[in-house]
Protein backbone atom coordinates (compact mmCIF):
# COMPACT_ATOMS: atom_id res chain seq x y z
CA UNK A 1 0.00 0.00 0.00
CA UNK A 2 2.97 2.42 0.93
CA UNK A 3 4.70 1.62 -2.45
CA UNK A 4 1.04 2.27 -4.54
CA UNK A 5 0.66 5.55 -2.80
CA UNK A 6 4.50 6.77 -3.14
CA UNK A 7 4.01 6.17 -6.83
CA UNK A 8 0.86 7.54 -7.12
CA UNK A 9 2.05 10.69 -5.30
CA UNK A 10 4.62 10.63 -7.82
CA UNK A 11 2.60 10.02 -10.79
CA UNK A 12 0.42 13.53 -9.49
CA UNK A 13 3.68 15.00 -9.08
CA UNK A 14 2.59 18.26 -10.55
CA UNK A 15 -0.91 18.62 -8.37
CA UNK A 16 1.52 17.31 -5.18
CA UNK A 17 3.80 20.75 -6.01
CA UNK A 18 0.85 23.12 -6.33
CA UNK A 19 -0.76 21.26 -3.78
CA UNK A 20 2.22 21.58 -1.52
CA UNK A 21 3.03 25.43 -2.56
CA UNK A 22 -0.88 26.36 -2.02
CA UNK A 23 -0.74 25.06 1.82
CA UNK A 24 3.14 26.00 2.15
CA UNK A 25 1.85 29.96 1.88
CA UNK A 26 -1.04 29.52 4.17
CA UNK A 27 1.19 27.30 6.41
CA UNK A 28 3.89 30.35 6.36
CA UNK A 29 1.75 32.93 7.44
CA UNK A 30 0.29 31.07 10.34
CA UNK A 31 4.17 31.57 11.23
CA UNK A 32 3.55 35.19 11.00
CA UNK A 33 0.77 35.60 12.42
CA UNK A 34 2.18 34.06 15.63
CA UNK A 35 5.33 36.17 14.98
CA UNK A 36 2.79 39.14 14.54
CA UNK A 37 1.30 38.24 17.92
CA UNK A 38 4.61 37.39 19.70
CA UNK A 39 6.09 40.80 18.84
CA UNK A 40 4.00 42.73 20.23
CA UNK A 41 4.98 41.50 23.45
CA UNK A 42 9.19 41.04 22.73
CA UNK A 43 8.63 45.03 21.62
CA UNK A 44 7.51 45.98 25.28
CA UNK A 45 10.23 43.78 26.65
CA UNK A 46 13.38 45.38 24.78
CA UNK A 47 12.04 49.06 25.45
CA UNK A 48 11.73 48.22 29.22
CA UNK A 49 14.69 46.04 29.47
CA UNK A 50 16.88 49.59 27.71
CA UNK A 51 15.17 51.81 30.47
CA UNK A 52 17.88 49.79 32.88
CA UNK A 53 15.39 49.93 35.72
CA UNK A 54 15.01 47.77 39.21
CA UNK A 55 11.50 49.31 39.82
CA UNK A 56 8.97 51.97 38.31
CA UNK A 57 7.01 54.71 40.73
CA UNK A 58 3.68 55.58 39.03
CA UNK A 59 1.05 57.50 40.55
CA UNK A 60 -1.06 55.83 42.60
CA UNK A 61 -3.85 53.56 40.53
CA UNK A 62 -1.60 53.58 37.69
CA UNK A 63 -1.76 50.57 36.01
CA UNK A 64 1.68 50.59 34.69
CA UNK A 65 1.45 50.80 31.00
CA UNK A 66 4.02 52.23 29.38
CA UNK A 67 1.86 54.51 26.99
CA UNK A 68 -0.91 55.70 29.85
CA UNK A 69 1.01 56.97 32.62
CA UNK A 70 -0.73 59.71 34.56
CA UNK A 71 1.78 62.72 34.89
CA UNK A 72 3.05 63.10 38.95
CA UNK A 73 5.28 65.94 40.25
CA UNK A 74 8.99 66.14 39.25
CA UNK A 75 9.72 66.89 42.98
CA UNK A 76 8.75 62.86 43.03
CA UNK A 77 12.34 61.92 42.01
CA UNK A 78 13.91 63.87 45.05
CA UNK A 79 11.54 62.35 47.64
CA UNK A 80 11.74 58.73 46.03
CA UNK A 81 15.78 58.51 46.17
CA UNK A 82 15.43 59.42 49.32
CA UNK A 83 14.01 56.69 50.49
CA UNK A 84 15.80 53.26 51.72
CA UNK A 85 16.73 50.78 49.34
CA UNK A 86 16.72 53.37 46.09
CA UNK A 87 20.54 53.70 44.99
CA UNK A 88 19.51 56.19 41.73
CA UNK A 89 16.20 57.96 40.88
CA UNK A 90 15.37 59.50 37.65
CA UNK A 91 12.36 60.79 35.72
CA UNK A 92 10.90 58.99 32.94
CA UNK A 93 8.33 60.93 30.50
CA UNK A 94 6.67 58.63 28.01
CA UNK A 95 3.70 59.25 25.55
CA UNK A 96 2.07 58.80 22.13
CA UNK A 97 2.37 61.69 19.73
CA UNK A 98 2.99 62.78 16.01
CA UNK A 99 5.84 63.13 14.17
CA UNK A 100 5.87 65.71 10.99
CA UNK A 101 8.62 65.09 8.75
CA UNK A 102 10.04 67.43 6.04
CA UNK A 103 8.90 65.32 2.91
CA UNK A 104 6.37 62.94 4.45
CA UNK A 105 2.67 64.73 3.82
CA UNK A 106 1.94 62.49 6.92
CA UNK A 107 2.68 63.08 10.25
CA UNK A 108 4.20 59.43 11.50
CA UNK A 109 3.06 58.43 15.06
CA UNK A 110 6.31 57.71 17.70
CA UNK A 111 6.16 57.39 21.34
CA UNK A 112 8.27 60.10 23.24
CA UNK A 113 10.64 59.33 25.60
CA UNK A 114 12.11 61.87 27.67
CA UNK A 115 14.64 60.68 29.80
CA UNK A 116 17.94 62.83 31.53
CA UNK A 117 21.33 62.27 29.35
CA UNK A 118 22.87 59.57 30.71
CA UNK A 119 20.55 58.60 33.20
CA UNK A 120 18.33 55.50 33.22
CA UNK A 121 16.49 55.12 30.56
CA UNK A 122 18.57 57.53 28.36
CA UNK A 123 19.56 54.88 25.01
CA UNK A 124 23.11 54.30 24.21
CA UNK A 125 22.46 54.44 20.32
CA UNK A 126 23.51 52.25 17.59
CA UNK A 127 24.72 54.55 15.35
CA UNK A 128 25.50 58.03 16.70
CA UNK A 129 25.83 59.60 19.94
CA UNK A 130 23.44 59.99 22.80
CA UNK A 131 21.54 62.91 23.04
CA UNK A 132 22.83 66.42 25.10
CA UNK A 133 20.74 68.93 24.57
CA UNK A 134 16.98 70.24 24.23
CA UNK A 135 16.69 70.01 20.52
CA UNK A 136 18.40 66.65 20.38
CA UNK A 137 16.77 63.19 19.55
CA UNK A 138 17.88 59.25 19.07
CA UNK A 139 15.38 57.66 17.24
CA UNK A 140 14.57 53.75 16.53
CA UNK A 141 15.53 53.31 12.92
CA UNK A 142 11.92 52.53 11.75
CA UNK A 143 11.20 56.29 12.12
CA UNK A 144 13.47 56.48 8.76
CA UNK A 145 15.09 60.14 9.67
CA UNK A 146 19.05 59.92 9.59
CA UNK A 147 21.24 61.36 11.80
CA UNK A 148 21.28 64.99 11.13
CA UNK A 149 18.22 65.65 9.91
CA UNK A 150 15.30 66.71 11.54
CA UNK A 151 11.84 66.23 12.27
CA UNK A 152 8.86 68.37 14.12
CA UNK A 153 6.49 67.26 17.10
CA UNK A 154 3.88 69.97 18.08
CA UNK A 155 5.62 72.90 16.92
CA UNK A 156 9.43 71.69 18.20
CA UNK A 157 11.97 70.91 15.78
CA UNK A 158 14.59 67.81 16.91
CA UNK A 159 17.39 66.80 15.07
CA UNK A 160 18.68 63.50 15.23
CA UNK A 161 22.13 62.85 16.45
CA UNK A 162 21.85 58.95 17.13
CA UNK A 163 19.96 55.71 16.08
CA UNK A 164 18.66 52.53 18.02
CA UNK A 165 17.08 49.87 16.40
CA UNK A 166 14.34 47.36 17.30
CA UNK A 167 12.89 50.14 19.95
CA UNK A 168 9.07 50.35 19.65
CA UNK A 169 5.90 49.80 21.20
CA UNK A 170 2.13 49.66 20.15
CA UNK A 171 2.79 47.29 17.05
CA UNK A 172 6.25 49.05 15.72
CA UNK A 173 5.51 52.44 16.41
CA UNK A 174 8.86 53.49 16.82
CA UNK A 175 10.05 55.32 20.11
CA UNK A 176 11.98 58.78 20.20
CA UNK A 177 14.10 59.63 23.09
CA UNK A 178 14.86 63.25 24.15
CA UNK A 179 15.39 64.82 26.98
CA UNK A 180 12.98 65.19 30.36
CA UNK A 181 13.07 69.15 29.88
CA UNK A 182 12.31 68.30 26.08
CA UNK A 183 9.39 66.07 26.59
CA UNK A 184 7.75 68.50 28.90
CA UNK A 185 7.78 71.61 26.80
CA UNK A 186 5.81 68.58 24.10
CA UNK A 187 3.71 67.14 26.57
CA UNK A 188 2.64 69.31 29.37
CA UNK A 189 3.31 72.86 27.87
CA UNK A 190 7.04 73.46 30.29
CA UNK A 191 4.86 71.92 33.62
CA UNK A 192 7.12 70.22 35.85
CA UNK A 193 5.66 66.92 35.45
CA UNK A 194 6.67 63.52 34.37
CA UNK A 195 5.05 59.92 33.85
CA UNK A 196 7.41 57.65 36.07
CA UNK A 197 9.87 57.81 38.94
CA UNK A 198 12.57 54.76 37.63
CA UNK A 199 15.23 53.74 40.10
CA UNK A 200 17.92 51.43 40.58
CA UNK A 201 17.48 49.74 43.58
CA UNK A 202 13.82 48.89 44.90
CA UNK A 203 12.42 51.39 47.57
CA UNK A 204 11.16 49.38 50.84
CA UNK A 205 9.16 52.35 51.33
CA UNK A 206 7.36 55.29 48.96
CA UNK A 207 5.67 59.15 49.35
CA UNK A 208 2.11 59.34 49.61
CA UNK A 209 0.18 58.94 46.91
CA UNK A 210 3.10 56.69 44.44
CA UNK A 211 2.73 53.15 44.10
CA UNK A 212 5.84 50.87 42.85
CA UNK A 213 5.62 48.69 39.32
CA UNK A 214 8.35 45.55 38.87
CA UNK A 215 9.62 45.57 34.72
CA UNK A 216 6.90 42.24 34.84
CA UNK A 217 3.93 44.48 35.93
CA UNK A 218 4.99 46.82 33.22
CA UNK A 219 5.56 45.03 30.78
CA UNK A 220 2.17 42.28 31.39
CA UNK A 221 -0.03 45.75 31.79
CA UNK A 222 1.34 47.54 28.75
CA UNK A 223 1.08 43.94 26.63
CA UNK A 224 -3.03 43.45 28.24
CA UNK A 225 -3.59 47.10 26.31
CA UNK A 226 -3.06 45.07 23.27
CA UNK A 227 -4.67 42.13 24.27
CA UNK A 228 -7.62 42.93 21.28
CA UNK A 229 -5.50 43.13 18.43
CA UNK A 230 -3.13 39.87 19.66
CA UNK A 231 -6.55 37.98 20.06
CA UNK A 232 -8.00 39.31 16.57
CA UNK A 233 -4.27 37.45 15.05
CA UNK A 234 -4.67 34.18 16.83
CA UNK A 235 -7.99 34.10 15.41
CA UNK A 236 -7.04 34.55 12.19
CA UNK A 237 -4.45 31.77 13.00
CA UNK A 238 -7.54 29.45 13.07
CA UNK A 239 -8.63 30.78 9.82
CA UNK A 240 -5.67 29.62 8.64
CA UNK A 241 -5.19 26.43 9.74
CA UNK A 242 -8.24 25.61 8.06
CA UNK A 243 -7.66 26.85 4.74
CA UNK A 244 -4.62 24.62 4.89
CA UNK A 245 -6.67 21.73 5.49
CA UNK A 246 -8.79 22.96 2.28
CA UNK A 247 -6.27 23.11 0.18
CA UNK A 248 -4.92 19.34 1.59
CA UNK A 249 -8.22 17.67 1.35
CA UNK A 250 -8.90 19.02 -2.45
CA UNK A 251 -5.89 17.42 -3.28
CA UNK A 252 -6.57 14.35 -1.48
CA UNK A 253 -10.18 14.24 -2.68
CA UNK A 254 -9.32 15.08 -6.68
CA UNK A 255 -7.10 11.96 -6.18
CA UNK A 256 -9.57 9.34 -4.68
CA UNK A 257 -11.84 10.54 -7.72
CA UNK A 258 -9.34 9.85 -10.14
CA UNK A 259 -8.67 6.88 -8.81
CA UNK A 260 -11.34 5.32 -8.20
CA UNK A 261 -10.99 2.24 -10.21
CA UNK A 262 -7.38 1.30 -8.53
CA UNK A 263 -9.87 1.37 -5.42
CA UNK A 264 -11.47 -1.37 -6.65
CA UNK A 265 -9.03 -3.26 -7.59
CA UNK A 266 -7.66 -2.99 -4.14
CA UNK A 267 -10.93 -3.65 -2.39
CA UNK A 268 -11.19 -7.01 -4.63
CA UNK A 269 -7.60 -8.16 -3.72
CA UNK A 270 -9.09 -8.04 -0.30
CA UNK A 271 -7.81 -4.29 0.95
CA UNK A 272 -9.63 -3.11 3.75
CA UNK A 273 -11.04 0.40 4.89
CA UNK A 274 -8.26 0.98 7.05
CA UNK A 275 -5.59 0.02 4.68
CA UNK A 276 -7.24 2.62 2.00
CA UNK A 277 -7.22 5.23 4.58
CA UNK A 278 -3.74 4.45 5.50
CA UNK A 279 -2.95 5.53 1.77
CA UNK A 280 -4.99 8.67 1.87
CA UNK A 281 -3.48 9.45 4.99
CA UNK A 282 -0.39 9.27 3.66
CA UNK A 283 -0.49 10.85 1.09
CA UNK A 284 -2.23 14.02 2.93
CA UNK A 285 0.79 13.74 5.68
CA UNK A 286 3.11 13.85 2.99
CA UNK A 287 1.76 17.21 1.40
CA UNK A 288 0.90 18.63 4.54
CA UNK A 289 5.17 18.14 5.72
CA UNK A 290 6.07 19.09 2.83
CA UNK A 291 4.15 22.67 2.71
CA UNK A 292 5.32 23.23 6.72
CA UNK A 293 8.95 22.82 5.34
CA UNK A 294 8.47 24.95 2.66
CA UNK A 295 6.74 27.61 5.12
CA UNK A 296 9.61 27.40 7.72
CA UNK A 297 11.67 28.75 4.53
CA UNK A 298 9.16 31.09 3.22
CA UNK A 299 8.16 32.55 6.80
CA UNK A 300 12.04 33.28 7.33
CA UNK A 301 12.47 35.75 4.13
CA UNK A 302 8.64 37.16 4.72
CA UNK A 303 9.37 38.84 8.29
CA UNK A 304 10.85 41.70 6.80
CA UNK A 305 8.04 42.68 5.11
CA UNK A 306 6.15 43.88 8.18
CA UNK A 307 5.92 47.55 9.36
CA UNK A 308 5.14 45.78 13.06
CA UNK A 309 7.97 43.65 14.51
CA UNK A 310 7.35 40.00 13.75
CA UNK A 311 9.05 37.47 16.03
CA UNK A 312 8.09 33.97 15.37
CA UNK A 313 8.57 32.03 18.48
CA UNK A 314 10.64 29.11 18.10
CA UNK A 315 7.79 26.72 19.70
CA UNK A 316 6.03 27.86 16.23
CA UNK A 317 8.49 26.27 14.54
CA UNK A 318 7.87 22.49 16.70
CA UNK A 319 4.04 23.04 16.11
CA UNK A 320 4.36 23.21 12.69
CA UNK A 321 4.96 19.96 11.41
CA UNK A 322 2.63 18.28 14.51
CA UNK A 323 -0.02 20.81 13.07
CA UNK A 324 0.35 19.35 9.64
CA UNK A 325 0.41 15.55 10.55
CA UNK A 326 -3.58 17.01 12.18
CA UNK A 327 -4.37 18.85 9.15
CA UNK A 328 -2.78 16.32 7.23
CA UNK A 329 -4.89 13.15 8.73
CA UNK A 330 -8.02 15.73 8.99
CA UNK A 331 -7.95 16.09 5.56
CA UNK A 332 -7.76 12.58 4.59
CA UNK A 333 -11.41 11.78 6.00
CA UNK A 334 -12.57 14.03 3.13
CA UNK A 335 -11.86 11.43 0.44
CA UNK A 336 -12.09 8.35 2.83
CA UNK A 337 -15.89 8.10 2.05
CA UNK A 338 -15.28 8.06 -1.76
CA UNK A 339 -12.63 5.53 -1.35
CA UNK A 340 -14.91 3.14 0.90
CA UNK A 341 -18.09 3.62 -1.06
CA UNK A 342 -16.07 2.19 -4.29
CA UNK A 343 -17.98 -1.29 -5.43
CA UNK A 344 -15.12 -3.68 -6.03
CA UNK A 345 -17.41 -5.04 -8.97
CA UNK A 346 -15.82 -2.17 -10.77
CA UNK A 347 -12.08 -3.12 -11.08
CA UNK A 348 -13.86 -5.90 -13.71
CA UNK A 349 -15.94 -2.96 -15.73
CA UNK A 350 -14.72 -2.93 -19.08
CA UNK A 351 -12.79 -6.53 -19.14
Amino acid sequence: MLTITLQDLRFRSRQFVIAVLGAGLVFAMTLLLAGMAAGFGVEIDQTVAAVGADAWVLGAGATGRLAAMPPIAQSSVAAVAAEPGVRRADPLVVVPQAAEIPGNPAAQSINMIGARPGALGSPVPASGRPVTAADQAVVDSRLAVAIGQAFTVAGHRFRVVGTVTDRSLLGGVPNVYVTVGAAQDVVFGGRPLIGAVITSGVPRRLPPGLGIHTNAQVESASLKQLSSAVSSINNSKGFMWAIAAIIVAALVYVTALERTRDFAVMKALGSTSRLLFAGLATQAVAVALAAAIVAAIIANFMTGLFAQPVDIPGSSFVVLPISAVVVGLLASLAALRRAVSVDPAAAFAGA
